[in-house]
């Protein structure tokens, strides 16, 4: 008996020694987080000593956070869309991943002949002329705005950042 109740003692301090240390990482995650929101509001601020290409080289955040957006800061992707039958649909995606700054305008992608047999709005993505076609018909994307559209053919397209306006 004597054994048992040492054995569910010990238990139960494992337990508590679990429960602590899984208490302090959750802690020591969080103060992390708050640590890095207050450091990108105070370099926002202008009250931080380090320059936010230092906080963007560091961190490598999937959004920037430095003072000037830059074509890095312009994500395209693309994807099949595979539940669609027929001729082969390609979703593309274009995101403004800069955080401070203006948003760039007059974004041009690098993009071949490109053409669909589904239409696309003109307003959203339209071919100017070999290799050159403008997104959001021109118009700045805000920081984290994303252009979504959906074009069919039997190849997808290579899109690449070719131009655009940064303030």
């Amino acid at each position: 008996m004597r054994s048992q109740t040492s054995r569910i003692s010990h238990k139960k301090r494992q337990d508590n020694t679990i429960i602590m240390s899984s208490s302090l990482l959750l802690f020591f995650h969080l103060m992390m987080l708050l640590t890095s929101v207050c450091h990108a509001e105070l370099h926002y601020l202008g009250l931080s000593n380090t320059t936010m290409h230092e906080v963007q080289e560091d961190n490598n955040n999937s959004l920037r956070t430095h003072g000037r957006c830059t074509n890095r800061d312009i994500s395209i992707s693309q994807s099949r869309d595979t539940g669609a039958p027929g001729i082969p649909q390609y979703i593309v995606q274009i995101v403004n991943t800069c955080v401070f700054g203006c948003a760039p305008s007059d974004i041009h992608l690098h993009c071949g002949w490109f053409a669909s047999a589904r239409i696309v709005n003109p307003r959203t993505f339209k071919r100017v002329s070999f290799d050159d076609c403008l997104v959001n018909g021109g118009r700045p994307l805000r920081s984290s705005q994303t252009i979504r559209f959906t074009y069919s053919n039997s190849f997808v397209y290579p899109l690449r950042f070719r131009s655009a306006r940064f303030c």
